[in-house]
């Protein structure tokens, strides 16, 4: 059985951190691309960072220089540190894994407000 694991989210003032973590259980991690969504109320789910399993990143130009992807494979874990969080990136989070299938984690709220 799949899981995907997330765990970090919060409440944090502008200009704050978070750093987002997803186990993953039940797959051959290192097989995997591993990925953030996020999904804002009433707007679709959109990428926010991926990292292939050789390590590649890519960033959506939103947060590009303020969150960084990371991966332990030892762990199979995936993280997401975010800093100077600004209240745009309110969102639920979700942790994703990608190879043969994708898979999803339930999702982790963010919330950044003054």
């Amino acid at each position: 059985q799949v899981q995907l694991v997330e765990s970090g989210g919060g409440s944090v003032q502008p200009g704050g951190s978070l750093r987002l973590s997803c186990a993953a259980s039940g797959i051959i991690f290192t097989n995997y691309a591993m990925a953030w969504y996020r999904q804002a109320p009433g707007k679709q789910r959109e990428l926010v960072a991926i990292i292939a399993n050789g390590g590649r990143t890519n960033y959506a130009d939103s947060v590009k220089g303020r969150f960084t992807i990371s991966r332990d494979n030892a762990k199979n874990t995936v993280y997401l540190q975010m800093v100077s969080l600004k209240p745009e990136d309110t969102a639920v989070y979700y942790c994703s894994a990608q190879y043969s299938y994708i898979y999803w984690g339930q999702g982790t709220q963010v919330a950044v407000s003054s």
